[in-house]
């Protein structure tokens, strides 16, 4: 306990509404606030597409206003080392990660935490729309009771050492009142709309973005039948179901209907495209996922049934856990629908009801249709 007697708890701050709201609720309900804000990005963070600089004075004016101390730690190392690398990894090998996973359990429940607990804090707080329950002696995760919010998505990697020390008092508000509440209070922030992206990414050009780091390598761009019909930039750059920015407009049959991303080859450099939203190389019925985290620390038994996403804002499929096991950091699922774009990189992220279990990194999907010989390894090789 702090001198006062009252518990410290040390709340990210990141400029926007929802950290600033949960300040404010953590002070009124008798705690010992302290803010701080993370710098985890510096390469251009002057840029048009960085708002470091103006979130940090609106973290010191949230701070004034509510009277609570705040101080700033750059990451931006860490940051670099523990998720931009990574990042990069993958898109290299083909596949389409998401580093807001990767960034909570690295640096905003690792780097954060443990720079929380020197400067005394007993527990550490953000602004994110989940919950934590204690039963039986384990943590557990759970979604937002507001569901158009939830993020327990992006938490599903933290685990009983994190969960035991974090608090999210939004978890049980529906974002409108966190909207009320900054209005009412006269927050300087209340009207700021939310972050779309992580800093360095932003809302810029994300190919441009990317060109930066990994070198453009063109190559073929073939129909599930093998023929070719366009070139591509480089597959690092093309994420699987995507529609736009593919370069081949309407249709090459008249048709009419939109071309996807449907695999790629790494081995020859091939990118496939398939017409039609539900054409069957889109379609999975089970996936295998690798790298897995759970939140209790013990995987879930083979036959487990339960639900999952495979993207944020994906409504949860019910799904079968397969015969994988945890013995090798992997796990399959066997979904009762066809699933959509089941993207290699993407988290599989397991539920029972409202608790988030954990997840892992989607390796492969079975496809709903056999593939040609020439084109085997299109959707199998991001594993």
């Amino acid at each position: 306990m702090s001198k006062a007697g009252k518990q410290k708890v040390v709340v990210g701050m990141s400029g926007g509404v929802d950290s600033s709201v949960t300040a404010w609720l953590l002070k009124e309900q008798g705690y010992d606030v302290i803010g701080l804000f993370m710098k985890n990005w510096e390469d251009d963070d002057d840029s048009e597409y960085c708002s470091t600089r103006q979130d940090w004075i609106d973290v010191v004016s949230v701070a004034d206003l509510i009277g609570i101390d705040v101080e700033a730690v750059n990451f931006a190392a860490e940051y670099k080392d523990r998720v931009f690398a990574e990042f990069l990894r993958e898109y290299s090998a083909g596949r389409t990660p998401n580093p807001d996973v990767l960034c909570n359990a690295e640096i905003k429940f690792k780097a954060f935490l443990d720079h929380a607990m020197s400067l005394g804090g007993e527990t550490i707080a953000t602004g994110h729309y989940a919950r934590v329950r204690e039963r039986d002696g384990l943590f557990e995760l759970l979604k937002a009771t507001d569901s158009t919010k939830d993020q327990s998505y992006f938490l599903h990697r933290l685990n009983q050492a994190q969960l035991s020390k974090t608090l999210f008092p939004l978890g049980e508000m529906p974002k409108t009142k966190v909207r009320e509440i900054a209005a009412q209070i006269g927050l300087p922030n209340a009207a700021k709309k939310d972050s779309t992206g992580i800093c360095f990414i932003g809302e810029r050009p994300f190919r441009e973005f990317l060109n930066r780091y990994l070198p453009t390598q063109p190559g073929p761009m073939k129909t599930p039948d093998g023929k070719v019909i366009g070139e591509h930039v480089g597959l690092a750059f093309y994420t699987f179901g995507q529609r736009k920015g593919i370069g081949l407009g309407g249709s090459k049959d008249g048709s009419g209907d939109p071309w996807f991303v449907a695999g790629k080859d790494m081995a020859s450099n091939t990118l496939y495209v398939v017409q039609g939203h539900d054409h069957p190389w889109l379609l999975s019925r089970s996936l295998v996922a690798g790298n897995t985290s759970w939140v209790t620390g013990a995987a879930p038994l083979e036959g487990t049934v339960c639900a999952a996403k495979t993207r944020y804002r994906q409504s949860d499929a019910p799904c079968v856990t397969g015969a994988s096991g945890s013995s090798d950091g992997h796990f399959d699922l066997r979904f009762n629908d066809d699933q959509w774009a089941v993207t290699p990189g993407q988290s599989a992220v397991l539920y029972q009801g409202d608790v988030c279990l954990g997840g892992g990194i989607i390796e492969s999907a079975a496809t709903a249709q056999p593939m040609r010989r020439d084109a085997g390894a299109a959707l199998l090789t991001a594993r």
